[in-house]
């Protein structure tokens, strides 16, 4: 029988979803790219992604406990570069009183 496949610490985090209003923006995005995320994710000048309740507008669950992008596929690079445990991630972790990756 085949193992399940790995969850990724990030699914019980999302702390660098819920870090700041200027983060993510765009950076390397091409319009094509920014297109495929809902309008009513992104904030009000198209820069970035929308700030709702302390997080961004695609983040799904609670910080800390269980999450999910609600846009995976479409994640902006600067969401695609965040990997669990860089130095990113631990900064997010820490300002949500969560410790470092186990």
């Amino acid at each position: 029988m085949p193992a399940p496949p790995e969850i990724s610490p990030c699914q019980s985090c999302g702390a660098c979803c819920a870090y700041s209003r200027d983060w993510p923006r765009f950076t390397v995005e091409s319009d094509d790219e920014i297109a495929a995320i809902p309008r009513y994710l992104l904030d009000g000048d198209g820069s970035g992604m929308g700030w709702v309740r302390g997080r961004c507008a695609a983040l799904d669950g609670e910080v800390g406990v269980g999450t999910a992008c609600g846009i995976y596929a479409h994640r902006p690079a600067v969401c695609r570069a965040c990997q669990p445990g860089d130095e990113e991630c631990l900064t997010a972790r820490r300002r949500h009183g969560l410790g470092p990756i186990a």
